[in-house]
């Protein structure tokens, strides 16, 4: 027998998805090698000032930047740490983990208003152990706002945030009701100094002169230069220690909406690719999301090696379901593997299983759309046989067999009931109802149903 070339027992773009999750799994050392130098970026002299920016939003990506400038300058015996601060606010969770890094740092700390100190910001300047600003900078306006920048006057949530407010206030001696009134619209709060109250439904954002006029801040400066000579250093070596590209790049895809769009981005690539023959553009685009949102987790401390393991694992799972009868076990594991995968990698559970459900959501519709446009292209039609069985590549189609009815012949061997009848000049294999017929006798075609001719004995 001549050998015959056998098909592999994976389809190709099986093949290609494990192809790209080992690509994925040897470059999770690139991302940790990235990782370390990020951490590893400056070298600084002992007794040496550190001016670390706050220019971003107060959020995960900031938290794991700080964390590694207060330890560098700690490990360094720096004599002092700059924060230069110009941000709109934040996320409160994450406020509260700065500015506990704040507290705890073995070096003393003054945070330099350069622009706004708003919100999260302003929480941030008063956990410093001095504040400095810059002329025509404000700090304040710490209400509670939602996503969309719209106020929250849950009563719960303001009176939480005002007592971390007044503590902060009050680490330095600072006038406590006047950090409950940039929190509070409600609390009416008498600034004498400056001859104004703050009245119900108002909230305290206090320009450069008026916070040194309050007590909110301890020193006009215009440069960093100005603040270093106010705290006795102009002697010494100044480090600025800014964000590695890794940590801006992870800035950027951390924040919430970011990462949603990725997850949208990597859920509908890869589904598209899937029903779409051949590894193109949806695919690559989908597995370059995946691999920033991971990046970028993993840059800000959060995701490590497992977590990605898990997530292929998942994805891993969901490709075996397609072809192997597992009766969806497969296809249940390889989602509670992504979604564990995702989670893990995240600052916050809640938050990534709220961004995880929209991105499946909206993903479901960019994938139904791609479906539809590419209905005759999709993987199911590797189950479809297409064959077919014409003339012209050598069948010979069944002819209609209706017209024998009611035609005679001769039973040309014995009807057992089955045998060979001669009808209109050709020999057709026929049938009885159960009689015998001896070969010879006359026969009729009583009717057809498919192959089957069924004839009787006429006399």
């Amino acid at each position: 027998m001549g050998s015959t070339n056998k098909r592999s027992r994976f389809p190709d773009w099986t093949r290609r998805i494990w192809l790209f999750a080992w690509a994925a799994l040897i470059a999770i050392p690139l991302i940790g090698s990235a990782a370390q130098g990020a951490r590893a970026s400056a070298s600084p002299t002992a007794g040496s000032v550190y001016v670390i920016p706050v220019h971003q939003t107060v959020q995960t990506g900031l938290a794991s930047f700080l964390e590694r400038a207060f330890k560098n300058a700690e490990e360094a015996k720096a004599s002092l740490i700059v924060l230069d601060i110009d941000t709109p606010g934040g996320e409160l969770r994450t406020a509260e983990d700065i500015a506990k890094r704040i507290r705890s740092s073995s070096v003393p700390t003054v945070a330099f208003v350069t622009g706004k100190a708003a919100s999260a910001g302003a929480y941030l300047a008063l956990n410093a152990g001095g504040i400095a600003m810059a002329p025509g900078t404000t700090i304040g306006a710490a209400m509670i706002v939602d996503g969309s920048g719209n106020p929250i006057d849950n009563p719960k949530h303001v009176s939480f945030w005002s007592e971390e407010m007044r503590s902060a206030a009050e680490l330095n001696g600072r006038d406590a009701n006047i950090a409950i009134g940039m929190v509070d619209p409600h609390r009416v709060v008498e600034l004498k100094e400056i001859g104004e109250t703050k009245e119900n439904g108002q909230i305290i954002s206090l320009s450069a002169e008026n916070a040194f006029k309050v007590g909110y801040a301890d020193k006009l400066a215009g440069t960093v230069d100005e603040v270093i000579a106010w705290k006795g250093l102009s002697d010494r070596t100044v480090v600025e220690f800014n964000l590695s590209l890794a940590e801006k790049i992870s800035a950027v895809v951390t924040g919430t909406g970011v990462s949603i769009l990725l997850l949208i981005i990597g859920i509908a690539g890869v589904v598209i690719e899937l029903i779409v023959p051949g590894f193109g553009v949806p695919g690559i685009v989908g597995l370059v999301a995946f691999g920033l949102y991971f990046f970028g987790q993993s840059i800000a401390g959060f995701a490590g090696m497992e977590s990605l393991v898990v997530f292929l694992i998942g994805i891993g799972m969901l490709v075996l379901e397609v072809f192997l009868p597992s009766f969806g076990i497969l296809g249940i594991l390889g989602i509670a593997a992504l979604i564990t995968g995702i989670t893990m990698g995240a600052y916050d559970t809640g938050n990534a299983l709220r961004s995880l459900g929209i991105a499946v959501l909206v993903a479901a519709v960019v994938v139904v759309a791609f479906a539809y446009i590419f209905r005759k292209k999709g993987v199911w039609n590797r189950f479809i046989l297409k064959e077919q069985l014409t003339a012209d590549k050598g069948y010979v189609p069944q002819e209609p067999r209706q017209h024998w009815v009611g035609q005679t012949g001769l039973a040309v061997s014995m009807l057992r009931p089955s045998g060979v009848a001669e009808i209109g000049g050709q020999r057709l294999d026929v049938i009885t109802s159960g009689e015998f017929v001896e070969a010879g006798k006359a026969v009729q075609v009583v009717s057809v149903d498919g192959t089957r001719i069924l004839v009787k004995e006429i006399h």
